[in-house]
């Protein structure tokens, strides 16, 4: 048992150390101050403001009890090691390697949240999908990361609506933005950002030949608070059209999509899942805020072409990831060379091992 002692004690080591930033006393004090807060009679009197300090509540609430949790797990499981159990019980060492492996799978997660810092990383977030160089694979490639993303949305229970999708002519999409809403939402999924790369027997190819496709994803931050940012009416350009795709009753005879393009930046946003063309406008509005809040805070010429989807191309060179499922297996982020062979995992939204070492990253510059 002596490897597994050593085992959890680098884990006690990292979560102590871990536990002193995280300040849970300083948690518990912020909690308190709400609570406060929250019991005067006129407190929902501003329901926006009310939401958020509940939700904050909330969420600094599950903080403190999955630290706690983790502490309290760590020191019974020190307890019952000390008792010195011989390696000859291989049932016990089974089952205490497997709890091992689970408390630093769990407290990997905790971790990452202590990298999420940045002004916008605990908010939700914006996607957009386009399908690059590739044809009808490019097009069911864009759709594959569409699902991608989705599962692994699902499995944090963060909650996704599809603004805007344009379907492919023989299979796929062509493009989809949808909006993720959750905690560290941004913070997460701006690791995806960049040009995923597929390898692979098409399916589309009655020869069976090997094909690449590419796709671009780009992540914005959802910004909550009012953007400061003054849009005059003649610098925009609103076109409406009829929504395509499923929709319900009505949605492919009234003009209720919105396209708006904004001329001095040339940036274009569109939405047409919404119900009615008033709350289409609105959801694009505020995708084109967020996109001119970061383009204007940009000072680089590169960044801002990236945002008007006109400086990476998604083709050769200018991959991000890669998948590989011909002739081998494999999925590697050429940023952090992190890789793996589980690529049906991965594309069944099990991405958290390469957002984990693309933060770990950041950190190292």
């Amino acid at each position: 048992m002596n490897d597994l002692k050593q085992q959890l004690k680098e884990l006690q080591k990292r979560f102590t150390e871990a536990f002193v930033l995280v300040n849970v006393e300083k948690l518990k004090e912020t909690i308190s101050k709400n609570q406060i807060l929250m019991s005067q009679p006129n407190f929902w009197n501003n329901q926006e403001e009310a939401k958020k300090i509940s939700r904050e509540v909330s969420d600094l609430e599950n903080d403190v009890e999955q630290w706690e949790n983790m502490k309290k797990d760590l020191s019974d499981t020190r307890e019952m090691l000390e008792l010195d159990i011989e390696d000859t019980s291989v049932n016990m060492r089974e089952e205490f390697e497997k709890h091992l492996a689970v408390m630093e799978k769990e407290f990997s997660i905790l971790e990452i949240a202590l990298f999420l810092s940045e002004e916008y990383d605990k908010g939700s977030t914006i996607i957009s999908i386009n399908a690059g160089s590739g044809g009808t694979d490019a097009q069911d490639w864009a759709e594959m990361l569409l699902r991608m993303y989705l599962r692994f949305c699902e499995s944090k229970n963060w909650k996704t609506n599809i603004l805007n999708i344009s379907s492919g002519g023989e299979a796929g999409i062509k493009s989809v933005q949808f909006e993720v809403s959750g905690r560290f939402a941004y913070g997460h999924l701006k690791a995806e950002g960049g040009v995923h790369r597929l390898v692979r027997i098409s399916p589309f190819d009655a020869d069976k030949m090997r094909h690449t496709s590419f796709a671009m994803v780009e992540v914005l931050p959802q910004i909550e608070t009012e953007v400061q940012i003054e849009i005059k009416s003649d610098d925009l350009k609103i076109d409406t059209f009829k929504a395509g795709g499923h929709g319900g009753q009505g949605v492919n005879t009234t003009d209720s999509a919105v396209r708006i393009k904004h001329i001095p930046t040339g940036i274009v946003v569109q939405c047409q899942n919404e119900r009615s063309q008033v709350q289409n406008k609105d959801k694009a509005m505020s995708v084109l805020k967020a996109k001119l809040k970061i383009y204007y805070e940009t000072e680089i010429e590169e960044e801002r072409q990236k945002l008007r989807g006109e400086f990476t191309e998604a083709a050769w060179g200018n991959q991000v990831r890669s998948y590989v499922l011909h002739p081998y297996k494999m999925v590697k982020d050429h940023r952090t060379n992190h890789e793996t062979d589980r690529v049906d995992k991965v594309l069944d939204g099990d991405l958290i091992e390469f957002i984990e070492a693309y933060l770990r990253k950041l950190q190292e510059k």
